[in-house]
């Protein structure tokens, strides 16, 4: 299929020429037909499958193909996503698939002074991505007027509930009109997602192209169990590989992060942090110096880190895994985007074994197991397979599979294993 098939507007076709894009990935395919005819949707797709246009360009053809649209600008849709770096993503997809249009959108999210953002909207938008926060206190200054809404779109949704922003959504929904076409876009599907989906939608179709909480099969997922103490020796070790190119290495905290900075740039690793007590120059400069290759690595916490799209990043580190099983979905799928190949690791002590155990089950398999490896550490070995008496699986020191016979055996049994 092409996007001519999907009955475009030469504009929107012309745009798409100019990125390149001639094939519709398959939520593109079955969404943006379903959104021209008007429908209230639910799309469920992988991270990295294209859902930012499958629901951008429908409301680009719509408004453009609205009479009242060129009589006078008024906010007519309304995009809600959780972090600014998302917004701002989403605002450059818009850009570019609107490029040929006469509609203008704006970007709002907190963080920064707001008056740029004010001055924008009062010369008059037809679209608005906005957070949460931001979107309500503008509101409530009288700034932001949404009667005219057509459109309604939550984006991440299921990161809204992970950040805490289920109460400003709410109050969200009380202030738009209930006559409005809205449409729901989510990487998983867990019931409270589906729970507020079916206080926003009426009658919504579902388009769910692959399975709820799925990884994408180009991305090749892989484990190193590691000591605590030993992580930071082997990232810088991996780092140091020339296959990786540029790694997204994710943290659990904002501290965490400046700290592995410091560490790898005295190994002479060129590093930045991207984390919410940042800027937002400092995160915006940050990002660009990580997708213009400046920066082989970006350190990130879950929430810095929505939006971000990297053309070809190479590999994806879970540094510390997340506590929430479908945050892992939403990490490694940062690579391996528009059919690209990419390398997900995750580092993984004992403590983490349970959280591992989670993964694996929410994405219904067992991801392989890199035993070869200098600080390869048993205990998390043993944390997955129960059946190995501890007492007798004890490693020599700094060993990775020296030690006695049992542990030799261990070793050899688990390295067949792992490439099963």
């Amino acid at each position: 299929m092409t996007f001519e098939q999907l009955n475009l507007i030469q504009p929107i076709l012309e745009a798409l020429k100019q990125v390149e894009y001639s094939t519709p990935t398959p939520i593109q395919a079955q969404a943006i037909p379903k959104i021209l005819e008007g429908n209230d949707l639910i799309g469920c797709a992988q991270t990295g499958t294209g859902k930012t246009a499958a629901f951008s360009i429908p409301i680009i053809q719509k408004l453009t193909q609205n009479p009242d649209t060129r009589k006078h600008r008024a906010v007519k849709a309304l995009i809600i996503t959780p972090t600014r770096e998302l917004a701002i993503q989403i605002g450059e997809s818009f850009t570019d698939y609107g490029k040929f249009t006469s509609l203008r959108h704006a970007v709002i999210f907190g963080g920064v002074s707001q008056v740029p953002q004010v001055n924008l909207l009062r010369s008059g938008v037809d679209i608005l991505i906005a957070t949460p926060g931001r979107l309500l206190d503008l509101y409530n200054q009288g700034i932001v007027k949404v009667p005219n809404l057509d459109f309604f779109v939550l984006d991440e949704a299921d990161r809204m509930l992970d950040m805490g922003f289920i109460h400003d959504i709410k109050r969200i929904l009380q202030i738009i009109p209930p006559k409005r076409q809205t449409l729901f876009f989510s990487a998983t599907m867990p019931p409270e997602i589906q729970k507020l989906a079916n206080t926003m939608l009426y009658k919504p179709l579902k388009v769910e192209v692959t399975p709820v909480s799925s990884t994408v099969d180009v991305i090749k997922q892989l484990v190193y169990f590691v000591e605590k103490t030993q992580k930071k020796d082997l990232l810088i070790s991996l780092l140091s590989n020339e296959t990786v190119e540029s790694a997204l290495v994710f943290a659990r905290t904002k501290h965490g992060s400046d700290k592995l900075v410091r560490l790898l740039v005295k190994d002479g690793i060129k590093a930045e942090a991207i984390h919410g007590n940042k800027s937002q120059n400092a995160r915006q400069n940050a990002l660009n110096n990580f997708k213009d290759r400046k920066t082989k690595v970006l350190i990130a916490t879950d929430i810095a880190a929505r939006g971000i799209d990297v053309d070809q990043l190479s590999h994806v580190i879970n540094y510390e895994l997340p506590e929430v099983p479908e945050t892992y979905v939403h990490r490694i799928g940062r690579t391996g985007r528009a059919g690209n190949n990419g390398v997900a690791i995750s580092l993984v002590d004992p403590e983490e074994v349970k959280l591992l155990k989670d993964i694996e089950r929410l994405i219904k398999k067992d991801i392989r197991v890199i035993y070869d490896h200098p600080f390869v550490s048993i205990a998390s070995a043993i944390g997955v397979s129960k059946a190995i008496d501890s007492s007798k699986a004890a490693p020599a020191k700094g060993s990775g599979y020296r030690g006695n016979k049992s542990n030799g055996d261990f070793w050899r049994r688990r390295k067949l294993e792992s490439k099963r």
